[in-house]
């Protein structure tokens, strides 16, 4: 129980962050995709030129 509630308790190190560089440029990282979620929405997603 003990190690549930301090992996809560720890932030997330990939969400969406904003780096400013200077002059309207910005450094953007955010999370990876996925890769099982990924794979079912390109089998289920019907795609250009495909026979109905």
């Amino acid at each position: 129980m003990a190690t549930e509630t301090s992996t809560a308790a720890k932030p997330k190190e990939n969400l969406f962050q904003a780096e400013y560089l200077g002059s309207g440029t910005f450094l953007i990282t955010k999370p990876k995709r996925n890769k099982a979620k990924l794979h079912k929405t390109r089998v289920k997603n019907r795609r250009r030129g495909m026979r109905t």
